[in-house]
């Protein structure tokens, strides 16, 4: 199967990369060879190497900046996806999609499933929602795996800048009222390749959103947490000490964040037969791979 990977050097390409190379015959796109912030060109590009499958990990996620950056966030979010479905639907290819939990405005109180009203409160959802419609309305063969909280142990992400802080600092604040599903880069790739190498990878009529993050629900203190007591485990040097709860209030930031959005994800076990696993396992399979396992 002809893979071509869009964002082979982010984060989540970096595991998807891994994941995927002994499985498939893997294409590795990074910005130098497109860069989705300038959508021209991204159709003919991708056409021109004839993959069965598009994979793209490659986004804007600059959450705060997109409040000022909204031009390069559409253009990167939705003007070059449009062009990646325009380029799947004219090969016949199955386009995956990651989107996000930012496309829900977090006023419920129970997990969001894919069919439920979106309604973005910040610039970079709304652009992430503007990739999926246009993903939608192209008519090619498509999975929009929505996913939430994204870390691993490469690239910038919260469970990176919270083991750097704490080795610096005693004491730490962190944010305890916005809930949602801590999501590892390992666990995510894995379910990925194991959609599409399956059968439903050629079902002709695969159109579908699904929700892809880890189970359970925890907030950002919580996580941030369990990441320093994980580090400490494993005899990480740490200087914290303290980690005290905050408010949204107490933290401003540019944009808007959903105060919950956890997602409901039994379509990826009804559909696809995948069942994720407690946040706090794959957070511990990746302090295991950055670190090694606990002493003792």
């Amino acid at each position: 199967m002809r893979v071509l990977l869009l964002g082979g050097n982010g984060q989540l390409g970096t595991a998807l990369r891994e994941r995927l190379s002994n499985e498939v015959d893997l294409s590795v796109v990074t910005r130098a060879d497109c860069d989705l912030s300038n959508p021209a060109g991204v159709a003919d590009f991708v056409t021109a190497g004839k993959p069965e499958v598009i994979v793209n990990a490659a986004a804007y996620t600059a959450v705060d900046l997109a409040e000022t950056e909204r031009g390069l966030a559409f253009a990167a979010n939705a003007e070059s996806v449009s062009q990646l479905a325009r380029a799947a639907k004219e090969l016949g290819a199955l386009l995956v999609h990651y989107s996000t939990d930012y496309v829900f405005d977090g006023t419920s109180n129970k997990p969001y499933r894919p069919d439920d009203t979106v309604s973005p409160v910040n610039a970079y959802g709304a652009s992430k929602l503007a990739g999926e419609d246009s993903i939608r309305s192209s008519g090619c063969r498509h999975l929009i795996l929505r996913t939430a909280w994204v870390y691993g142990p490469v690239g910038k992400n919260f469970f990176l800048t919270i083991l750097r802080l704490a080795a610096e600092r005693e004491e730490l604040g962190i944010v305890a009222d916005q809930i949602g599903c801590p999501t590892s880069t390992l666990w995510l790739a894995d379910a990925t390749a194991r959609i599409i190498s399956g059968s439903a990878a050629k079902n002709a009529a695969l159109r579908t959103t699904a929700h892809a993050v880890c189970a359970g629900q925890c907030s950002w203190f919580d996580f941030a947490a369990a990441i320093v007591e994980g580090a400490k485990e494993r005899r990480e040097k740490i200087a914290c000490k303290t980690i005290n709860p905050l408010t949204t209030a107490d933290y401003p930031t540019p944009a808007a964040r959903p105060a919950y959005s956890v997602l409901d994800t039994s379509r990826l076990a009804q559909d696809f037969g995948i069942t994720p696993p407690d946040w706090r396992d794959a957070l511990n399979e990746v302090l295991d791979r950055k670190f090694g396992s606990p002493a003792g």
